[in-house]
């Protein structure tokens, strides 16, 4: 083969990844070999003994094939060969590379998603453990970035809990569908030995096997869901990012970055620059841009399997190392790289018309139809406005001609903390419910 054609044609450059799970698809399909009687158990043991070895070399940083090797799956082969001689040739037996590596790559991605889903504890963790001691601290609500309602600031974190939650069950739900062998598979129609693909599925801890040997070499649905559910991950981590940068942006002030989580200007002594969020806004992108690569790269391929296959490798490693690292910068950013600005949250929920809604429900409650209520709110915001006052600013005399209704527990009712404690409809941000929510929370993470 001509040179630049074997380089661009190998994979062991990328592919050396999956080596640990190559090894332990091997031993499962030698241990198989030897208990439906195409090999001896003497066979077998040599083929399990030399396959280990390897393994330990690897470790070491002693297997180090080059292109020359193709890819991950011939420089085991190889390898193997020359440690224990013929025998090693017998280990292909029953066995294609196009099921070898879809084995490979859903023992890879089992164990990644096993790693994914405890990061993602970790995250909610720390976001229950800023929502315990920030209960009573409000925060403005926005639609449209628009000041809207106050709510209570855990209340607003547990929303990331919750996203959090569905990428946990989400992925929890994939993990099944990833957990079926396609070893046995063969190339694309089986093979005429009398393998027992039962056995090595169990023996790799597999859930099932494929029902069918075409399906069992093509698939890459789950490869694609996992793309799917890891760009879910970066949108969720991507969103709370862009509400950190605008909180610690002077405009907001609502969070200091501490020096442990921020770099400074190259050239503008004064600032501390927001890199975590910004880098992880940044790199949502990449993965789902990865989700996309995915989709076409599947969208026009025949049955069964095709060379097109090996472009899956990178995208899915690269997703999954990108939503890992993430994962763990934004724990560690909530955990020790920012500071809630309690006084400025105070002065922000206080100094706008964000209570306007619990006028219109004071008087609600009182019997005035609820949209009159909400037309003659709107009247009252507007003079305000004009008048440089806010809805506390206004006298009582005030408050009654604009309407009988109104008595002096009117100014009680537009208080911030009242305002947010009146919310108390399951899922809300009073503080009772998120009392609640955080109990619920708590129970489910384990912690009792």
């Amino acid at each position: 083969m001509h040179p630049a054609i074997t380089l661009f044609n190998a994979s062991i450059g990328f592919d050396i990844e999956l080596i640990e799970h190559d090894l332990d698809g091997s031993i499962a399909h030698g241990k198989m070999l030897a208990k439906t009687g195409i090999i001896s158990p003497g066979e077998a043991e040599q083929l399990v003994q030399g396959l280990e070895q390897i393994r330990q070399e690897y470790r070491a940083g002693n297997f180090n094939p080059g292109v020359d090797q193709e890819d991950v799956h011939f420089a085991v082969e190889r390898r193997l060969t020359e440690l224990v001689g013929d025998v090693g040739k017998k280990l292909h037996t029953a066995r294609s590379r196009n099921d070898q590596v879809g084995t490979d790559i859903r023992l890879y991605l089992r164990a990644q998603i096993d790693d994914i889903r405890q990061r993602l504890r970790d995250f909610q963790a720390v976001l229950l453990q800023l929502a315990e001691i920030n209960v009573e601290t409000l925060i403005p609500g926005y639609t449209h970035l628009q000041r809207a309602q106050p709510v209570s600031l855990a209340h607003h974190l547990l929303a990331y809990f919750q996203m959090a939650q569905r990428d946990w069950q989400r992925l929890g739900e994939i993990r099944a569908r990833t957990n079926i062998s396609p070893l046995g598979s063969g190339a694309l129609a089986g093979t005429t030995f009398p393998i027992d693909r039962h056995y090595s599925a169990e023996l790799l801890g597999f859930e099932g096997i494929y029902a069918n040997s075409l399906d069992g070499v093509s698939d890459r649905d789950f490869a694609i869901e996992f793309l799917n559910a890891a760009s879910l991950i970066m949108v969720h981590l991507s969103r709370l990012s862009e509400e950190m940068i605008l909180w610690a942006s002077q405009e907001f002030s609502f969070i200091s970055l501490t020096d442990s989580c921020a770099t400074g200007s190259s050239i503008m002594p004064q600032k501390k620059n927001p890199d975590v969020p910004e880098l992880i806004r940044g790199k949502a992108g990449r993965v789902i841009g990865h989700l996309q690569g995915m989709l076409v790269l599947m969208k026009g391929l025949p049955l069964a399997y095709n060379k097109d296959l090996q472009e899956d490798k990178e995208a899915l490693f690269d997703a999954v190392k990108t939503v890992q690292v993430s994962l763990e910068a934004m724990t560690i950013l909530l955990d020790e790289g920012i500071v809630f600005r309690q006084e400025r949250l105070a002065e922000a929920v206080a100094e706008d018309f964000s209570n306007a809604t619990d006028v219109a429900d004071y008087l609600a409650a009182k019997g005035v139809p609820f949209r009159e209520a909400y037309n003659l709110v709107g009247k009252v915001v507007k003079t305000s406005l004009a008048a440089g006052k806010l809805l506390k600013d206004l006298t009582l005399n005030e408050w009654q001609v604009l309407h009988p209704a109104f008595e002096e527990d009117i100014y009680q009712a537009i208080t911030p903390q009242q305002v947010v404690a009146a919310r108390n409809s399951y899922g809300g941000t009073g503080f009772e419910q998120v009392k609640m929510a955080i109990a619920n929370a708590k129970a489910e993470l384990g912690l009792g």
